[in-house]
């Protein structure tokens, strides 16, 4: 089941959509092959009833495969050039979203099987309410990481240029008084005795271009 993209907030762009590794599925498998073969070797070797049997390994389905096999059918990871977002679930959802900027370290582990097949865990270190998140069975997890980083640097730059862009032009330099003005201030200068009437004369001469 791919990301819905309605879900996308404007300017958003869809980086990376993952299902869970197929590896997430080798458990469930092994569990229903051997509760398969349990049930038809004791429906064969004892004396109950040959459906008691096969209502176990029905539970047991139920109860372990099944839930299994419904996750990776409806879960994604998703990285796009805002958020990580890990959904899950057919009917009951469940829903995950870490901004960007709120990731403070991402790592991956991987096995030796994991290694072989191209899978492993990642977690993610953020500063959002979720903290550490685990998230197991993501497909070739160390260039998940790489695009994890590149979009957060992305992200920052476009963050830093919107917040440089909202500040506007700096303010234009305050204009020159005018000749009239510096003569008119000179004049009550004088006037309060701050002046002589030779300062005056000098100063009235250097605005006027005489100086």
């Amino acid at each position: 089941m791919p990301f819905p993209r309605r879900l996308l907030i404007p300017d958003e762009q869809l980086v990376l959509d993952l299902r869970p590794h197929p590896v997430a599925l080798v458990m469930p498998t092994l569990v229903t092959i051997v509760g398969f073969v349990a049930a038809s070797w004791l429906t064969a070797k004892t004396d109950v009833a040959d459906w008691v049997w096969w209502v176990l390994f029905l539970i047991l389905l139920v109860l372990y495969p099944v839930p299994k096999l419904i996750a990776w059918l409806t879960s994604n990871f998703a990285v796009t050039s805002d958020r990580v977002i890990h959904r899950q679930g057919f009917i009951a959802k469940r829903s995950m979203e870490i901004p960007l900027e709120a990731i403070n370290d991402v790592r991956f582990e991987q096995g030796i099987l994991d290694r072989m097949v191209g899978a492993g865990t990642l977690v993610i270190s953020s500063a959002s309410e979720f903290g550490r998140n685990t998230f197991d069975d993501i497909r070739h997890p160390e260039a998940v990481q790489k695009v994890i980083y590149e979009q957060g640097e992305s992200n920052k730059k476009r963050m830093y240029q919107g917040s440089a862009a909202g500040q506007g032009p700096p303010p234009p330099p305050p204009a020159a008084p005018s000749a009239t003005t510096e003569l008119e201030r000179l004049v009550r200068l004088r006037a309060d005795g701050v002046l002589s009437e030779e300062e005056f004369q000098v100063q009235k001469a250097k605005i006027l271009g005489q100086g």
